[in-house]
């Protein structure tokens, strides 16, 4: 069998070779676990304090995406993500022996998610690092990164593949991490003024409680065409009448309307009734909510504690 020319390959096709050498050499490409001893986020704060060129008595293990590497010979750095944030590592040939170094050189790529043991030490420049003792390839990337320079900034493209938004540009985190946050906030208080939280069917024989034009499906086992909700309101609305006094539901509803990044098809609705209450009690229950949300989320009222009065 004639043998590959490396130089001849493109990226991908250079991965996907790593990635079946690696499965021939009887090392998985795509492990089923790792073992962690703490975060990115939590190394960084617990040994701030480190002067140059001290380290920490304690080994740890971390896991996360490698998306920078730099240097050659016999040392190495390069930059292992995880949700929390980024740290450096730091790899010796004498440390880690020649195989495992030349596989980091060579056989780790921009993407991978690795597994990395050692201690935590501070440069002489002053970036906190990791010295690597041990490493293993947890999951093999077979595409590229975003271009780092440019980055990824079509609107479009970062909508429709969210991974690779997140990839490209991590503070895009910061925006999924709120929301958790202010949906968790919005539970504990409506759960906190006695509301109670439901789900109602989101396939129904009459779409109603909005002007909108709905997605048809068909159920075969009842032979009828059915329509993915556009609304939350009537169904909360029966439960009312049924004797429930304070009623909510977080849910997806669905419009068969224009597409953009800006107007989505689907989308999570807040819709929440109450009974024995007028408009004014909705609104002093909206200011909570939203005053809430704002403290949750940035620590802060931009309009003070009391919100003006408007018509």
């Amino acid at each position: 069998m004639a043998e590959i020319d490396i130089n001849s390959l493109s990226e991908p096709e250079m991965r996907l070779k790593k990635m079946q050498d690696m499965r021939a050499a009887g090392d998985e490409p795509y492990k089923y676990s790792a073992e962690r001893s703490a975060c990115i986020a939590d190394l960084l704060q617990k040994y701030e304090p480190l002067k140059p060129e001290e380290e920490s008595a304690e080994t740890y293990q971390i896991t996360g995406r490698v998306v920078a590497k730099r240097g050659h010979g016999k040392a190495s750095f390069g930059n292992v993500l995880d949700q929390s944030g980024k740290l450096q590592y730091y790899a010796k040939v004498d440390l880690l022996g020649g195989p495992a170094y030349h596989k980091l050189l060579h056989g780790v790529d921009l993407g991978d998610f690795i597994w990395a043991s050692g201690k935590i030490f501070r440069t002489q420049r002053g970036e906190l690092s990791i010295k690597l003792e041990k490493f293993e390839i947890l999951t093999k990337a077979l595409l590229p990164l975003p271009e780092k320079f440019h980055g990824l900034t079509d609107k479009e493209t970062r909508y429709r593949q969210r991974y690779l938004d997140l990839i490209a540009n991590p503070e895009v985190k910061d925006v999924f991490q709120k929301r958790s946050k202010i949906l968790r906030l919005v539970r504990e208080l409506l759960d906190g003024e006695g509301f109670i939280e439901v789900e109602t069917p989101v396939l129904q024989m009459i779409p109603g409680g909005a002007a909108a034009r709905p997605f048809k499906t068909f159920h075969n086992a009842l032979s009828m065409e059915l329509y993915l909700r556009i609304s939350l309101e009537l169904p909360l609305k029966r439960l009312i009448v049924g004797g429930f006094e304070k009623v909510y539901e977080i849910g997806r509803v669905f419009r068969n309307e224009g597409i953009s990044y800006k107007h989505n098809p689907e989308y999570t609705l807040l819709e929440l009734y109450q009974a024995y209450t007028d408009c004014e009690g909705m609104l002093l229950l909206t200011e909570r909510l939203i005053s809430g949300a704002v403290k949750a989320t940035i620590n802060l009222l931009p309009c003070g504690e009391d919100f003006t009065v408007i018509s």
